[in-house]
């Protein structure tokens, strides 16, 4: 079988038109069908597998293959060599099948003679619904033009499978996915909150409701009038001058702009309506293309760039016939977003009164999306692998994030309770309003500095509302992330300008570039590491490439030109390492005097405590420091050999185990007789059960999260430091893997409120 021997998609097109027109048996039609495309492809085989309940493959049709094996022959998702094409939702083409490992032999069906095999995943709704498969005796590759016309033939026969009288009379799985009943889902809570919200796909599935073209000259009008708006629409999101638009966000349209104008994906579309599709079959046919060919990439950039391409598919669909973009700033309902991952960015695309939730298929705690999502106070569950197969555009969602549950379709009962939880907490969150103004002090009178963690000028909006006394983090690399190319020191230093700005005089903590690891900047050639977070990271690269981290303290020195600036150095693992930052940093303050005679009125400059190594140079290291900050995040995961992005370890160890305290705790200790201020942050800094073992090791300044100040402030005004430092110092000599019960029974003994 040749290409040229191809009789043309549009003839067979227009044959299985005629045959899904007609009436009668709808596996009768099937079979017609199955007939049609084995004397097309000139194929000696022509099977068709549907999915039937329990992840069965079922044989419903087949030419060439012996007619009892039909309803006969079952085979399970990834079972076989149809099995592996429904799991893995990509084509297979093999020269010789039967010597492929995942070859399943059944003797039923007589193919033991057939030797070359091509098949493809028949989809709806972005979900395997059967598998399509010709074979022929002879060992042979088929060529990718024949791979290709064979996918575009398999969504012309899901229109069919997927019609309600194949589903009625053949009793299969709704392959439309209209699931109806309610699900109770776990997943990881990345932010708390509580919110309720009709679904919204991030990734909207396009479902094609016709395949096959009646007009070839109108589908391409159609798609080519589509494209133009999408441009447009693009171009206009580029001219907003909308705050709520910032740089980060106008990055990543600058780069849908260049692959919108891209003439290769253009052209495909193209080709394929010429084929005989529809322009909605046509963009759906390329985008699942682009999928296969891209999905088993691991480039982090490259697998940025597929995500672009998909969600541009998504809003050319949407553009077709005039449709209107779902215009995410403007809802017209409570929403809670569905996606598979997104970036710190995309949040911001959308209304931020409407949006009530986020559900994550993947996501850690330490994403900057859940970072953003933390500052804005929207919960956000991720690692909820089967939101992606339960939910449905328009399916009413309750997000749990506090106990790391969501409820697809709930019953009333379950509505009125999560309702009556959604009315306790905004009275918490009231009476912690009530405190913003008042003072975090212990029983004891000693004061606690509550600080806010952030990351972009969004965060700040908030900053003056939530009752913090300064910015005690704010990570400088989300402005590095989002872009194509390196910010310049002038889009650099306005950033930061507005920051400080934005501060009106409170302290604003400015850590330098932390990325690497699992955050790759797309325009700093980075080599896959085995183990990247222990790799070429923060510091490490600043100190390597000096041009890089000179930009970033210029861009500070000279947005802080009269004020106060303090700078805080990440991942410092030897002090003379910070000594070599320090000394870049001095030397542009030097050089900003002299160009201009402005300098910081006055500058600090520290370090994270992250790495263990550290901490057993802190007698030197606190001799040349101005301040240090204990990153628990890293520390962490360094202390216990884990990496916290992944799911299977992160939650092993314990921060409020014995030995990691004790480490936290010498570190206070060793601060406090230096003299020198020491603060920490990350996600136990804002966690009242937390943050009151930090009270007892010794920290009196704490940096959170926004969600966290209110909790937390409550509970430093109604703790005795005195009483929990003799309690903790206890605890630090168990070696216990958690003291998490003894603290909370602590707690509820003294009427410390957690």
């Amino acid at each position: 079988m040749s290409s040229a021997a191809l009789s043309g998609p549009r003839i067979l097109f227009r044959q299985i038109r005629e045959v899904m027109a007609g009436e009668g048996d709808p596996e009768r039609r099937l079979q017609k069908i199955v007939q049609l495309i084995a004397s097309n492809m000139i194929a000696e085989v022509c099977s068709c597998y549907l999915m039937r309940a329990g992840d069965l493959l079922e044989l419903f049709a087949t030419q060439g293959l012996k007619q009892e094996a039909v309803h006969n022959t079952r085979l399970r998702v990834g079972e076989g060599l149809v099995g592996d094409i429904a799991a893995h939702a990509r084509p297979l083409n093999l020269s010789d099948a039967q010597s492929h490992p995942q070859f399943a032999y059944r003797p039923e069906t007589g193919e033991e003679i057939y030797h070359s095999l091509l098949g493809v995943p028949i989809k709806r709704g972005g979900r395997v619904i059967g598998v399509l498969v010709v074979q022929n005796q002879t060992m042979r590759v088929y060529t990718e033009e024949e791979s290709e016309a064979l996918q575009t033939i398999a969504m012309v026969v899901a229109e069919l499978i997927s019609s309600e009288e194949m589903i009625a009379a053949t009793e299969l799985l709704d392959t439309a996915g209209n699931a109806t009943k309610p699900h109770r889902l776990t997943g990881r809570v990345l932010a708390e909150g509580l919110g309720i919200g009709t679904a919204i796909l991030h990734e909207p599935h396009i479902v094609v409701r016709k395949t096959i073209a009646e007009n070839i000259a109108e589908e391409i009008e159609r798609l080519n009038s589509a494209v133009a708006r999408l441009q447009d629409s693009i171009e206009d999101m580029l001219s907003v001058s909308d705050e709520a638009f910032t740089d980060e966000s106008r990055d990543i349209f600058e780069a849908y702009k260049m692959f919108a104008h891209d003439k290769s994906w253009l052209k495909k579309m193209t080709t394929a309506v010429d084929s005989g599709l529809t322009a909605e079959a046509a963009i759906k046919r390329v985008q699942d293309d682009t999928r296969n060919r891209m999905s088993q990439i691991t480039d982090p950039y490259i697998r940025e760039r597929l995500s672009d391409l998909d969600d541009l598919a998504n809003r050319l669909f949407l553009h077709l016939d005039g449709n209107i973009e779902i215009d995410r700033q403007h809802l017209d309902q409570d929403t809670v977003v569905i996606a598979r991952n997104m970036g710190a960015a995309e949040l911001l695309d959308y209304d931020r009164v409407r949006l009530k939730a986020v559900v994550l298929v993947e996501g850690t705690r330490s994403s900057h999306v859940a970072i953003v999502a933390r500052a804005l106070g929207i919960p956000v569950l991720g690692q909820c692998a089967e939101i992606s197969k339960s939910v449905e555009e328009g399916d009413l969602v309750l997000v749990d994030g506090e106990n790391g549950q969501a409820f697809l379709r709930p019953s009333d009962d379950v509505i009125q309770t999560f309702e009556r939880s959604m009315r306790h907490r905004a009275e918490r969150q009231a009476k912690y309003a009530a405190l913003r103004n008042k003072k975090a002090v212990t029983l004891d009178k000693q004061p606690v500095q509550l600080n806010m963690n952030a990351g972009l000028l969004i965060d700040l909006d908030n900053f003056q509302d939530a009752g913090a006394d300064g910015i005690g983090l704010f990570r400088t690399e989300l402005q590095f992330m989002v872009r194509s190319q390196m910010p310049k020191v002038d889009e650099q230093t306005e950033l930061y300008t507005k920051v400080l700005d934005k501060a009106k005089g409170r302290p604003v903590i400015f850590r330098t570039l932390d990325v690497g690891g699992d955050k790759a900047l797309p325009y700093l050639e980075m080599k896959e590491e085995e183990n990247p977070a222990l790799g070429w990271r923060a510091i490490r690269i600043g100190l390597d490439r000096p041009a890089l981290l000179r930009s970033q303290l210029r861009a500070m020195v000279r947005a802080a030109a009269g004020r106060n600036l303090t700078v805080m150095f990440p991942m410092i693992a030897e002090v003379s390492e910070f000594l070599e930052a320090k000394a870049i940093l001095m030397r542009e303050i030097e050089r900003e005097s002299n160009r201009t005679g402005i300098k910081p009125e006055a500058v600090a400059v520290g370090t994270m405590i992250e790495v263990p190594a550290i901490v057993w140079q802190l007698p030197q290291l606190l001799k040349v420091v101005d301040f240090v900050s204990v990153g628990s995040n890293d520390l962490m995961q360094f202390f216990f050999a884990v990496d916290r992005g992944n799911s299977r370890v992160t939650d092993r160890y314990e921060m409020l185990s014995s030995g990691f305290m004790s480490v936290l705790r010498f570190v206070a200790q060793e601060c406090n007789k230096a003299n020198v201020p020491v603060s920490i942050c990350g996600d136990v800094a804002g966690r009242p059960l937390e943050a009151m073992a930090l009270l007892g090791l010794g920290y009196r300044n704490l940096s959170m999260s926004i969600e966290g100040l209110g909790p937390v402030k409550e509970m430093v005004r109604s703790a005795d430091t005195a009483k929990i430092a003799d309690f903790v110092n206890k605890l630090c000599n168990m070696r216990e893997p958690t003291v998490r019960e003894q603290l909370r029974a602590f707690a509820k003994d003294h009427s410390v409120i957690i």
